[in-house]
């Protein structure tokens, strides 16, 4: 079985993965948060924080592209295959609204011709392995019936499975009954998305569906980093891991300059999910939240980590 970490949209960047690889080494790829190409065929200075080879050394990386341009989608394709990467990874899965309602992620998945038209040209042209990511449809998951019919056509490196439709968000539970329903029809290499918090929820998956031979993990992965080392068969490493990998992290931000209203800003969206990785915290938690100055931050995570870890 292969585990990869998801992508989420300013959480996962660069110094985020290098420094996760280093404290909780087990991940088999690491996805990119999106890049959207767009006509003018230039990666901005963002796209090349995340892109350039530099900012993913020692680490498997796959960049994700975003859109409904064929043109575009090529461009990008090549020039990262020119930078040394051997895949990518075509996001048709993003549910925001902002991104659907110009036909991209699972906005796309409701143009079905001109998704099969797309991937005709983008299957032919490039030379790489070009990995999916994807939704079961916009509103019912009745909709992947036709949506497979067209994935199965072409020689689709991987096909992850996110079973939600999009105007489920990320709210609703996953409709594992549709994943079974579909699994065993699905032509390309096969991994499975969506609530991984736990290893047991791992090994559910994986025990239920043997065509399944990778997950992909994202909050659950961001609210225990060392779940895939735990999955793997490794033990909770001690506080002073999580302790070394946040400061690390914090330290990146000030170092780079960053307002304090931009790092108290990320830093609180990162323990939006890792909150509950300690016991009894919601206090600090509090606190944390509440903060508006660098210092009354540093204090907040003082106290959360002076209460034990929550063993999983």
């Amino acid at each position: 079985m292969k585990y990869y970490f998801a992508p989420l949209e300013g959480v996962t960047r660069s110094d985020f993965r290098l420094l996760h690889h280093k404290y909780f080494p087990g991940a088999d790829k690491y996805f990119m948060p999106f890049i959207s190409p767009t006509q003018d065929h230039l990666f901005t200075p963002r796209d090349m924080d995340e892109i350039a080879p530099e900012r993913n050394e020692g680490i498997n990386a796959v960049p994700q592209i975003l859109g409904n341009n064929t043109e575009h989608f090529i461009w990008a394709a090549r020039e990262l295959k020119a930078m040394g990467y051997k895949e990518v990874n075509f996001n048709l899965g993003c549910p925001s609204g902002t991104v659907t309602a110009k036909g991209k992620g699972s906005g796309l998945l409701g143009k079905l011709r001109q998704l099969d038209d797309m991937l005709a040209d983008i299957y032919y042209v490039v030379d790489m392995d070009i990995s999916i990511k994807t939704r079961l449809g916009l509103v019912s998951p009745d909709e992947f019936d036709a949506i497979l019919e067209i994935y199965n056509k072409y020689p689709i490196s991987e096909l992850t499975i996110h079973p939600r439709v999009q105007k489920d968000f990320y709210k609703l539970p996953v409709r594992i009954e549709e994943f079974e329903k579909y699994a065993d029809r699905v032509k390309a290499p096969l991994c499975y998305n969506g609530d991984i918090f736990s290893p047991a929820d791992c090994a559910d998956i994986c025990a239920r569906f043997p065509k399944v031979d990778a997950v992909m993990l994202g909050r659950g992965l961001i609210r225990n980093p060392a779940l895939i080392s735990i999955i793997k068969g490794g033990s909770m490493p001690d506080k002073a891991v999580f302790r070394a990998f946040h400061d690390d992290l914090y330290a990146v931000f000030k170092e780079k300059k960053w307002s304090d209203n931009a790092i108290l800003c990320h830093m609180k969206e990162i323990w939006a999910y890792m909150d509950t990785l300690f016991i009894d915290s919601e206090k600090p938690i509090k606190a944390l939240r509440k903060a508006k100055r660098l210092s009354d931050y540093s204090d907040a995570v003082k106290d959360i980590f002076a209460h034990d870890l929550n063993e999983m």
